[in-house]
């Protein structure tokens, strides 16, 4: 896996690869990127980011978005955008694991983080 001191990495691959629920890939000052892996009749879970604005490029498998009360349908090659504030989920709605390359202007994780499955993100206490 890639680490946390390159400026470049092949997205496509790193995505396809990853299996942990988060992994953060690069962080920079004013941006982070991370892979996310959602498996299947699992979710990110309901959030809202107050100072992060946050955009999810899928690319594997199919789920639904939920923005405040807006829902619809997230695919291969889709692009989300959720502004700070937003509430927000992420549910995959498929067979196939939902495989997710996020940015979050600012950074939301600690550099280098990286959580096995969603029970492990929320029992981290350095995440929200």
């Amino acid at each position: 896996m890639a680490t946390e001191y390159t400026n470049h990495l092949d997205m496509d691959t790193l995505a396809q690869e990853n299996d942990d629920f988060r992994r953060v890939l690069m962080t920079g000052e004013k941006m982070q990127i991370v892979a996310m892996t959602i498996q299947p009749g699992a979710e990110i879970g309901a959030e809202t980011h107050e100072g992060h604005d946050q955009v999810l490029y899928f690319t594997a498998g199919e789920g639904e978005a939920v923005l405040d009360e807006e829902r619809f349908d997230v695919r291969v090659g889709h692009l989300v955008l959720v502004r700070a504030g937003v509430h927000h989920n992420f549910i995959n709605t498929g067979r196939e694991p939902l495989r997710i390359v996020t940015a979050y202007a600012p950074p939301e994780h600690a550099a280098g983080t990286v959580h096995a499955d969603k029970a492990e993100a929320e029992s981290d206490p350095n995440e929200h």
